[in-house]
């Protein structure tokens, strides 16, 4: 019995990394895109005044099709929760049940969004106006011009989210982290395709068509899954719809909470150097190429896994799958983080600085990017929590955690700010990161012990390694600019020595899940 077990904790392991291999070479391909998006839009409009205005309205419809139907978004979170648990885990196709539950979603969705995303655009100036209260007139102007052309992404945001959520009830990974790179194949596209004098509202053009690409993405793949689409709206005495509404409204509060950070922070920001709202963009991009690909590759395959296992009531395999992915996440963030504070500014230099992109936007994005990575594993352990809470069919906490926030946003935006600038609005993100994610293990305690007196050793054996990784690749970063090399291979070697000293000390330290997964890679390698 006990040889059975260990075999089906070994296979689902072996699944599971899988997976996240998987997931990761497709993300890696969409944050690439997304990558050359910005170098191309960075290019054409660097850190002023067009690009601030898109920015800032960019905030709301991104709400839509990012924060709310994304991966890992509460559409997605909800559909998933309670799709996977009417779905058999070898079922090819949606029976009628399921068929006629998603049909609900879908209309239920486009008829609130719709009345939403007409309100946003007959009131676009208003709604500009208060959020950037502090910006010119004719930031205002501009910005809500780029909102009324974009309106129409947000009522394809919960659209996009449910389909993801179906797709992976039935282990589809691919597609629904294909997606998101639609959106930045199109304005790649526009951008190139039109002259420097003609940019204006084009980013906004390109968003509107990139929205509406990841949606219709989606069609051939959910009806080869079984799905038609009949609209309905069977809502009355409908246990399942009423379980995902009880999900997801928490759920959408709670990212909307999120998003009032967003607010508060372009509020403080309109007050500051023209380019500011742009900066912390391009900063908060590059921060979330590496840590998006991280996050996404784990916790895409291990949600619909937490939500089977709590359903089960196996809550020691729970526990086991929840520390060991947080532990793998944060050993592989340590170097990024290293990484980001010893290379950001040569970094950005070499990726943005061109065109209409020039030092002083370097010195912005540097700025608010080293202040933004404070926040790396505190962000890592939130989400990954986040998605527990949500197994376990609880959004409500992490509502109300990150509402309890807002005030302590707005009070360390108003300290920071005025004595750091941009890096005040990124260091007071990180910090709310931080009590978020503190909390929330905190009050986890009420749903299941997770035992992480050895996540907490191994962590500070980690915090160890990183430190003297950190002193040895800055003597050695001071050797490798005395080569006068081209500035891409200094940052490759610098990185390279980074992940060879990092790696040494840990194996050093004996940290079992680096153990395993250094073992795993070396006998692919020999295979």
């Amino acid at each position: 019995m006990a040889t059975e077990m260990t075999t089906n904790v070994s296979e689902k392991n072996e699944s599971l990394l899988k997976s996240a291999w998987m997931i990761a070479v497709v993300i890696i391909f969409s944050k690439l895109a997304g990558f050359f998006r910005d170098i191309v839009t960075a290019n054409f409009y660097g850190a002023g005044l067009v690009s601030d205005a898109y920015f800032y309205a960019y905030q709301i419809p991104s709400l839509a099709l990012i924060l709310l139907g994304g991966v890992g978004g509460p559409f997605h979170s909800a559909v998933v929760s309670v799709f996977s648990k009417l779905i058999p885990s070898d079922a090819l196709k949606a029976d009628e049940k399921v068929n006629k539950l998603f049909n609900t979603c879908i209309t239920a969705s486009f008829v609130v969004f719709l009345i939403l995303g007409l309100l946003i655009f007959i009131f676009s100036d208003v709604i500009m106006g208060f959020i950037i209260s502090k910006g010119s007139t004719q930031l205002i102007d501009i910005a809500s011009l780029h909102l009324k052309i974009m309106t129409p992404v947000f009522v394809v945001g919960g659209l996009v989210g449910i389909y993801y959520g179906v797709l992976v009830s039935f282990k589809k990974f691919l597609i629904p982290n294909i997606s998101p790179s639609l959106m930045s194949l199109a304005i790649i596209i526009v951008l190139s395709l039109c002259k420097q004098d003609e940019k204006g509202i084009m980013l906004a053009i390109a968003t509107m068509i990139g929205g509406f690409a990841q949606f219709l993405f989606q069609l051939p793949k959910i009806k080869q899954l079984g799905f038609k689409f009949k609209p309905n709206l069977n809502i009355k005495n409908n246990i399942e719809f009423k379980n995902i509404l009880e999900l997801l409204f928490p759920a959408i509060l709670s990212s909307t909470v999120g998003q009032v950070y967003i607010y508060v922070d372009m509020f403080f920001a309109s007050s500051l150097q023209e380019g500011a709202w742009s900066a912390i963009g391009y900063a908060n991009r590059v921060y979330q190429f590496p840590v998006g690909i991280l996050v996404t590759a784990f916790l895409v395959p291990l949600f619909p896994l937490f939500s089977r296992l709590v359903a089960d009531k196996n809550l020691n395999d729970v526990k086991y799958y929840f520390n060991k992915g947080v532990g793998l996440l944060n050993f592989a963030c340590f170097p990024i983080l290293i990484g980001i504070v010893l290379l950001a500014h040569d970094a950005v230099r070499f990726v943005f600085e061109r065109g209409a992109f020039n030092a002083n936007a370097t010195l912005m994005v540097t700025e608010a990017l080293l202040f933004l990575s404070v926040s790396l594993l505190p962000y890592v352990f939130r989400d990954s929590i986040t998605r527990l809470y949500y197994a376990f069919n609880d959004s409500k906490t992490p509502f109300y955690v990150a509402f309890s926030s807002i005030l302590l946003k707005v009070l360390l935006n108003w300290f920071m700010v005025p004595m750091l600038g941009i890096g005040g609005i990124t260091l007071s993100t990180s910090l709310v990161t931080l009590w978020n994610a503190v909390i929330l293990g905190f009050l986890i305690r009420k749903k299941i012990r997770l035992g992480m007196t050895k996540y907490f050793i191994d962590l500070t054996k980690l915090f160890i390694a990183a430190g003297l990784t950190y002193g040895i690749s800055f003597v050695a970063y001071q050797w490798i600019k005395l080569l006068s090399l081209p500035l891409i291979i200094n940052l490759f070697l610098a990185f390279f020595i980074i992940c060879i000293v990092y790696v040494a000390f840990v194996l050093l330290f004996k940290i079992e899940y680096a153990q395993e997964l250094f073992e795993r890679i070396k006998a692919k390698c020999i295979k």
